[in-house]
């Protein structure tokens, strides 16, 4: 039945006798394939486009190339080839196209420059996939030469380019590194032999090898020829091999096996079909296409490569590919190396493989690099393989590559961005210049509270000591030395208990201060104010009414506190939201106690209000005069300390929303307290340490007058101060020497 299958050109033993290409006849040897078409048993043998394009799929993932032009030969070799690879490049994702360009059947050399100016308009698509002929190839390698563009683009040629010469002959250079594949073949021994020796005479029956002769040698055999590129006549001595160049063509393998497919097909089918009967029985006439299919569809053999020749579901072989690269280097010529192959899964040996202008590393062929770290992929509409890098910016992290997603209220980025992690906490340290000065201030105003108190106390029982009224000047020490203390309790780290300590003494030290200012300015009122109608002295200015008045002034504010503690009870709290700055780098979570600007100053309210009522008292008692007591010296205490406070409000809230505000707001109150305190020591005590030191013979007893010599004289200084203004100056001393002896001098040392 072999016999039946290939004719005259098989022998007994099944092993083809080569006398051209066979062109089979199917309607002489077995029913029609199918109603009006044919099966292509070469189309079959060799590996189909689709396995061709999934190899190419295959290399181009395998490189880590994502964006790929394609460039094919008009017709159905170069539109199937390109067709495959976009379908199965969409079907495995992660390839885009970034153009596809066909090659016109009639093209001219300014075809293949627009070709190329084209494919530089996407310059990242570095790999180029080709399907096209021998000469569009080179056409294409030329137009990049012409183009300066040698070494810019990837070629990834398909089986037309393969291994051969022809395509990159004098164009070496632009087409190093190209990658080729071409399906798994083998020389076909005796071949060569047989077909060199193929002459017009002996090889009659090929109807194409009188066509083949004028192409191979150029010349025409006869005048109807069809040949115009030439005139030499053909002398029909040629020989092949020897007057032309001659390379076994690779596909003579795969023909070979389409032969054998349908032999051992018609074998198969006869054998069933008509078991008893030599030849083509009438079942076998009546068979049809569909029925051969399915016998040629399940051949199985060892071809003439001695590989199994068989067919999948889809009646094609299967898909074996030897992977070539055009390589230059300085050990050997130019030529193609074998890097690798496809059969079914790529099996690639990179560490072979080489680059245009020396490169070792694979070149990339991308649409986008890939983004840095902290950075999100934002795609380009209907380009997945494209995208923008966008920094994950402000507060938010990269969640994954196209996504970034804020952190916690707690936490911000690391400097990668690629993970949340605390904000780190602060407070005003020891070392900041925030506390440095003013705990220097406090640290001095401490030390003068201390040496004045020290002082006092040693002179305890002297005239000037007495006359200050020892107990409300001990009382107004202390507020002073709270008022320093305070200082190191805003600075200290907060915790619970300096929490209760800032909300017992921030408001207390002022309190106590200017509770005994208020107590010792309203007696003096309270006595003048008496002295103008009555010579009695006011009621409660004895040293313990004095006291009492001042305590329970004081009693208001510790009340107010032991309140707050009830309704708020004292605690830490992490402020996040102060210096959350729009730089997450700077971003810092501030310790502090729960105390808002506003408890702040209603905590200082209070002390604020007894300041301002003392102010009040000190400028009714302005025209006392200043040999009668202290009014004086706390009016100009007062004054001041009226100024530093407000100066301080708009500092203290024009910073509510800096970043600075908690070093800013703290230093700020606590220089207005020292301040405060320091001009009130300044003021008060310092002159009269100065005179118990230095001039102790000041510090003597004056003789004691009445309450009615006392008022009478006030009354008398009173009056003139009146008349100051309506008189030049001088008179006004004259009166006063005129009404007043000058050895009855009045003082308010004895009062106080």
């Amino acid at each position: 039945m072999m016999k039946l299958a290939l004719n005259e050109d098989c022998h007994g033993k099944g092993k083809p006798r080569v006398t051209s290409i066979p062109q089979i006849s199917y309607a002489s040897t077995a029913p029609e394939l199918s109603d009006d078409r044919r099966y292509d048993f070469f189309s079959r043998v060799v590996p189909p486009d689709s396995f061709q394009a999934q190899a190419m799929v295959d290399i181009v993932k395998a490189m880590g190339w994502n964006y790929v032009s394609t460039v094919a030969s008009e017709g159905s070799y170069g539109e199937k080839g390109v067709d495959a690879f976009h379908q199965l490049s969409r079907e495995s994702g992660g390839i885009c196209i970034a153009q596809s360009l066909k090659i016109p059947h009639n093209h001219k050399q300014e075809n293949f420059d627009k070709i190329i100016r084209l494919l530089l308009e996407t310059r990242y698509a570095r790999a180029v996939i080709l399907f096209a002929s021998d000469e569009d190839i080179r056409g294409i390698l030329n137009a990049s030469k012409r183009a300066d563009q040698v070494g810019h683009f990837l070629w990834i040629g398909s089986d037309s380019w393969g291994a051969k010469i022809s395509p990159v002959h004098q164009l070496e250079e632009a087409a190093v590194g190209a990658v080729t594949i071409l399906p798994k073949r083998a020389t076909i021994a005796g071949f060569d032999a047989y077909f060199t020796s193929r002459t017009l005479e002996n090889n009659r029956r090929n109807v194409w090898f009188a066509e083949y002769w004028e192409e191979n040698f150029n010349c025409k055999l006869m005048s109807s020829s069809k040949k115009e590129d030439t005139s030499r006549k053909c002398t029909g001595q040629e020989r092949i091999g020897t007057d032309s160049k001659y390379e076994q063509e690779g596909k003579v393998q795969f023909v070979i096996d389409a032969v054998y497919a349908m032999a051992h097909a018609l074998h198969n089918m006869q054998r069933d079909l008509c078991p008893d009967i030599s030849g083509i029985c009438p079942d076998m006439d009546l068979a049809g296409g569909k029925k051969l299919l399915k016998y040629i569809r399940s051949v199985t053999f060892n071809g003439s490569a001695g590989t199994s020749v068989n067919f999948n579901r889809n009646g094609d072989a299967p898909g074996r590919y030897d992977l070539f690269q055009y390589q230059i280097n300085n050990n050997s010529s130019p030529g193609y190396k074998n890097i690798g192959q496809w059969t079914e899964t790529l099996q690639l040996n990179i560490e072979d493989m080489q680059w245009p202008d020396g490169q070792t590393e694979i070149p990339s062929s991308v649409c986008s690099q890939p983004c840095k770290t902290g950075q999100r992929k934002k795609a380009v509409k209907g380009m997945p393989c494209c995208w923008h890098c966008e920094p994950c910016d402000g507060y938010q992290y990269q969640y994954d590559e196209t996504s970034c997603k804020l952190c916690s209220y707690s936490m911000m980025p690391n400097p990668n961005r690629t993970a949340c992690q605390p904000i780190p906490i602060v407070k005003l340290e020891w070392h900041s210049p925030w506390a440095v000065i003013p705990v220097f201030l406090a640290m001095l105003g401490i030390i003068a509270t201390i040496f004045v108190m020290a002082t006092f106390i040693r002179y305890n029982d002297t005239p000037i000591v007495r006359a200050s009224g020892r107990e409300l000047s001990y009382v107004l020490l202390t507020g002073i030395f709270l008022c320093y203390i305070i200082t190191f309790v805003m600075i200290a780290k907060p915790d619970v208990a300096i929490c209760s300590f800032r909300r017992i003494f921030l408001g207390l030290g002022m309190c106590i201060s200017y509770a005994a200012l208020l107590t010792k300015t309203n007696r003096i009122y309270r006595i003048f104010e008496e002295g103008k109608t009555s010579v009695t002295a006011p009621r409660l200015i004895s040293p313990t009414s004095q006291l009492a008045i001042t305590s329970s002034l004081i009693s208001a504010q510790l009340l107010g506190v032991f309140v707050w503690f009830g309704v708020d009870p004292p605690n830490t709290i992490i402020d996040y939201d102060e210096q959350k700055t729009f730089n997450s780098d700077q971003a810092r979570g501030v310790l502090k106690c729960d105390i808002t600007d506003l408890q702040i100053i209603c905590s200082l309210g209070y002390s604020i209000l007894l300041m301002v009522t003392c102010t009040v008292y000190a400028i009714k008692t302005r025209g006392v005069p200043e040999n009668f007591n202290e009014a004086k010296p706390i009016g100009f205490t007062m004054y001041t300390t009226c100024i530093v406070w407000l100066a301080f409000i708009p500092i203290f809230f024009g910073t509510a929303q800096s970043a600075e505000k908690l070093y800013i707001q703290t230093t700020t109150l606590c220089i207005s307290m020292n301040l405060s305190a320091s001009v009130a020591l300044g003021m008060l005590y310092i002159p009269k340490v100065y005179v118990i030191i230095f001039h102790p013979e000041l510090n003597v007893q004056k003789r004691k007058r009445s309450f009615k010599a006392v008022v009478t004289a006030a009354s008398l200084t009173t009056r003139l101060s009146h008349k100051t203004s309506d008189r030049p100056n001088g008179e006004a001393k004259t009166e006063l020497c005129e009404n007043i002896d000058p050895n009855s001098k009045t003082r308010f040392v004895n009062m106080v």
